[in-house]
């Protein structure tokens, strides 16, 4: 398709929802902030996502001149979604329309995208001026940093103030992106995926101002920041079950190597605690627990790698090439291979006592956990196949058969 050239470099854009009081101000500073890019000559405009206000605020954006599009879903991420959908420009420029932000200070964020290729640029509160009574002392010194520090510990973003609701990305980069968060979260997924997409991110100084409303905001800190904090363990398979079921995984190993330094019936000691063969029944389940959490872990990948949301380190991702179906598959046989192997062992065992007192606990416990681990292996590779969708058609026919109807590929692929 041809490029439309009519078409703005810059969309400023703020979700809205019964804004009137303070929308005035804000699209007058986003307003002063294209007529300092036009010196460059660049174009803009400025996008109001309206969703689904009551007030003024529509009628005040229009006779302002600006664009406004209507969200018919409630919700902050939605809103902004929804607008950066209908944004016009190269760059995108999103911001709240409460005058927290004063807009006039993305134009050089704007600048970084332009001229040094970044995809993504967000604001620095802590490294700018955050003005008396503008952040609770709580969310200034606990929660912000906090949230940060965590999804930094997860994701490695390198920005410090990951939750600055006033930041810049290229349109490009928000399709990349694939942004799906209905509320407040929304401002995390985008540094999430940010940084899970290698693109390329920096941050600047500014300022945040007093919110200019006269009602309280439309944030609520326990319920957000619970939605913060649920999002950014959901897109880390590594915290969430991969290290969970390490810890599992060899504490077991650990237990069960120590009892079978052991005699059978004898106890291992450890300083003032000591364990008896009983002691094998948990370290099976914490084996198991642990086993199934890692193949959880994989199939959170598989999902996250389907879903485009993260890219891989070249080992990493030569190491998750073997874990194909067939070759989880032939794992999860030798499994109960090897199960079954031990329970006859235990069965001649037994008989040879004439089926009169069962001691074999160890043997059981091993074989039983080897049996339900290679039951998951099977199951879960085939779970894994069906989320991965190996048979599906590859991009490069998608686009092919987009082309050969004369669609435009980004529309072929939001309908697939």
């Amino acid at each position: 398709m041809s490029q439309d050239n009519t078409r703005p470099d810059v969309t400023i854009m703020m979700p809205c929802l019964n804004e009137e009081l303070t929308l005035p101000t804000c699209i007058k500073w986003a307003q002063e902030a294209l007529a300092d890019l036009a010196k460059d000559g660049m174009t803009g405009e400025v996008l109001i996502s309206d969703n689904g206000s009551d007030d003024r605020s529509i009628e005040i954006a229009e006779a302002a001149g600006c664009r406004v599009v209507h969200c018919p879903v409630k919700g902050y991420g939605n809103a902004l979604i929804y607008g950066g959908h209908a944004a016009h420009g190269k760059y995108i420029v999103m911001g709240d329309s409460d005058e927290s932000y004063d807009f006039r200070e993305s134009a050089p964020m704007i600048r970084k995208l332009r001229d040094e290729g970044y995809d993504l640029c967000m604001g620095n509160r802590f490294a700018g001026e955050i003005k008396p009574g503008a952040m609770p002392w709580k969310n200034q010194h606990i929660g912000n940093p906090a949230l940060s520090g965590l999804l930094n510990m997860l994701f490695r973003s390198g920005l410090r103030d990951a939750h600055c609701g006033l930041r810049a990305f290229t349109k490009e980069a928000f399709l990349k992106m694939d942004l799906s968060s209905s509320g407040m979260e929304f401002a995390s997924e985008i540094v999430v995926k940010a940084a899970l997409l290698n693109m390329k991110r920096t941050e600047i100084p500014i300022t945040l101002h007093v919110d200019g409303r006269d009602r309280p905001p439309h944030l609520d800190p326990l319920r957000d920041g619970w939605r913060h904090l649920k999002f950014l363990f959901m897109f880390s398979p590594l915290w969430l079950y991969f290290i969970p079921a390490g810890i599992l995984m060899v504490l077991s190993v650990v237990l069960t190597t120590g009892l079978l330094t052991t005699e059978r019936g004898e106890v291992w000691r450890v300083g003032p605690l000591w364990f008896g063969d009983h002691w094998m029944v948990i370290a099976g389940g914490l084996f198991t627990v642990g086993y199934i959490t890692f193949f959880m872990g994989l199939t959170a990948l598989t999902y996250s790698m389907r879903e485009h949301c993260r890219t891989l380190s070249p080992t990493v991702a030569k190491l998750y090439s073997r874990i194909t179906l067939e070759n989880s598959l032939v794992v999860g046989v030798l499994f109960i291979l090897a199960s079954l192997g031990i329970l006859a062992y235990v069965l001649v065992s037994w008989s040879g006592s004439d089926f009169e007192g069962l001691s074999r606990i160890r043997e059981m416990v091993i074989a039983t956990t080897l049996g339900v681990c290679g039951l998951q292996t099977i199951f879960g590779a085939f779970l894994m196949s069906i989320i991965a969708n190996e048979n599906q058609l590859p991009a490069p026919m998608i686009e092919s058969i987009a082309e050969e109807l004369s669609l435009d590929t980004a529309d072929a692929g939001a309908h697939t």
